[in-house]
């Protein structure tokens, strides 16, 4: 099973600008998100569990596909199609092994050594950045900028998702340096229009594919 990663929309509420998160969720699917990343940090597992489930219903009504950013236990609980960790969560081989076979797991990487790691450690996709400087993630470090996304799509052959400071303006260079995808919180869930934001971003990210 993998998916397509064209637009792959992150979900952290209190970036949503006071909107419920199934409305953030819902709006996004309206607007063409292929995936969908549910990333509260500091909700308890109890509540990520029941968002989860209903999340889980509205992406696979919409056929997209739905990760559960860190908490492996949370995307097995919801039935998730699989989990994204960072380099300082559980080991990659660790949750390779927990996820089992069918279920996808992305890890965050932003160097060449880090990406070949996570695919020798059995990553499925790649979520490669910061690519631009961003204020959605606290800890993104230093832009690794286009060249540091051509050096590891150069290196490896798995599905490579850009992150970090990504936008409808900047999506076709992104894409240009070999992402499969982008993905995103503030320019489609911090957006007045939620749906209109995704719609115009995908249509970016396909017109640069084209």
């Amino acid at each position: 099973m993998m998916a397509p990663w064209d637009l792959y929309v992150i979900i952290t509420t209190n970036l949503g600008g006071g909107r419920p998160t199934l409305e953030l969720v819902r709006q996004a699917l309206a607007g063409g998100a292929t995936a969908i990343q549910l990333r509260e940090k500091d909700l308890p597992a109890r509540e990520l569990v029941e968002l989860g489930r209903e999340i889980r219903q509205l992406t696979r009504a919409a056929g997209a596909t739905f990760i559960v950013n860190d908490r492996l236990d949370v995307a097995l609980a919801v039935e998730a199609d699989g989990v994204h960790i960072g380099q300082e969560d559980l080991p990659a081989r660790v949750a390779r092994e927990l996820l089992g076979p069918g279920k996808i797991l992305g890890v965050s990487t932003g160097t060449v050594l880090e990406a070949r790691q996570a695919v020798a450690d059995g990553a499925d996709y790649l979520g490669v950045g910061s690519i631009y400087a961003t204020r959605s993630k606290e800890d993104a470090g230093e832009p690794i900028g286009l060249a540091g996304l051509k050096a590891i799509r150069a290196a490896v052959t798995v599905p490579l998702v850009a992150i970090g400071g990504i936008n409808s303006n900047n999506a076709a260079e992104v894409i240009a340096a070999g992402a499969d995808g982008v993905a995103v919180v503030s320019a489609v869930i911090g957006a007045p229009d939620v749906a209109a934001a995704a719609r115009e971003l995908l249509a970016a990210v396909r017109r640069a594919r084209h």
